[in-house]
């Protein structure tokens, strides 16, 4: 099909010639702008959208506070600093934006009405031969993918929260995926210093399958009793050579995400192991969501009061 044999040329154009690294990510919140930040200091012109440019702002001024601290450890030095920062900017019209970019990444709220939606949008006002991903947790790319035209550009670019220091990013290959467009993808991921993984479209792909029924039976533990919160995390990091316990985990986070992400592995697996403790659903309605809001199974401030 021409749209596909155009995406699949495009990707191989993306990665080797530099005026053609143009991306926007949808969604400024903790993933979006961590991910735009390793975009727009790996060289690429780098885009950072959200419906509220009050977000926007706020995304880039974290993302320059990450640079800053960078800069202060010596991993980056002020020439560096400078041109990263030139890379990055912001988009508060997302339209006119589209047809510019070789590659979208969403990052937005994790729930799938919202990103088939905006998958809708991009499909329509994106050139034919962009790169289309979605940095979901847990959502099918392959049911993302069906409201785009040539849906064999359509898959995951799954980063880890911080992105500014995690290296990996799942590559998610939905049904329609082509092996051109995974492998140029994966070239991608390698030239913004990441490692690309390919990972099956499967419900929580590979890392949240595994980690979130572990952050979800922590949370009965402590429901239950059998510890509290800073002995749960204690025998995580001290036993199992966990670097963070599972609590401080889903601080990290954010309690809205951890919750979102089970309920879509108990809707689509089907497992008792994936419902989502009480009490994880009743944090959440209450807006204790963690670090981001100040309060989750710690409590955040200027100073950190949980290990």
């Amino acid at each position: 099909m021409p749209i596909l044999r155009d995406a699949e040329a495009a990707t191989h154009r993306i990665a080797q010639d530099v005026s053609l690294r143009q991306v926007v990510v949808v969604g400024a919140g903790t993933m979006g702008a961590g991910i735009a930040g390793v975009f727009a200091r790996a060289g690429w012109v780098t885009w950072l959208h959200d419906v509220d440019p009050a977000v926007i702002e706020r995304g880039i001024g974290r993302v320059g506070r990450d640079w800053e601290r960078a800069v202060a450890r010596g991993t980056l030095d002020a020439g560096q600093l400078a041109a990263a920062a030139s890379n990055l900017r912001p988009a508060t019209d997302l339209l006119t934006v589209l047809p510019t970019v070789t590659v979208v990444v969403e990052a937005i709220v994790e729930r799938e009405d919202a990103k088939a939606a905006l998958f809708a949008t991009v499909g329509t006002h994106a050139a034919p031969d962009t790169l289309i991903a979605s940095n979901t947790s847990s959502i099918s790319i392959s049911r993302l993918a069906s409201h785009v035209a040539g849906p064999g550009r359509v898959l995951g670019l799954h980063f880890f929260n911080p992105v500014s220091s995690l290296p990996l990013v799942e590559v998610v290959r939905g049904a329609e995926t082509t092996d051109e467009v995974v492998g140029q993808a994966s070239e991608i991921v390698r030239g913004i210093g990441k490692t690309p993984v390919v990972v099956s479209d499967a419900p929580g792909f590979v890392g949240n399958r595994i980690l979130l029924p572990m952050i979800n039976e922590a949370i009965l533990c402590l429901e239950q009793g059998v510890a509290d919160r800073e002995s749960i995390d204690a025998v995580m990091t001290l036993g199992m050579m966990h670097p963070i316990g599972p609590l401080a985990l889903a601080d990290l986070i954010g309690l809205d995400v951890c919750l979102a992400i089970l309920e879509v592995l108990h809707r689509d697996l089907g497992q008792e192991k994936y419902r989502p403790a009480p009490s994880l659903s009743e944090m959440v309605a209450a807006g204790k969501l963690g670090r981001k809001s100040g309060e989750g199974f710690y409590a955040y401030g200027g100073t950190r009061t949980g290990p």
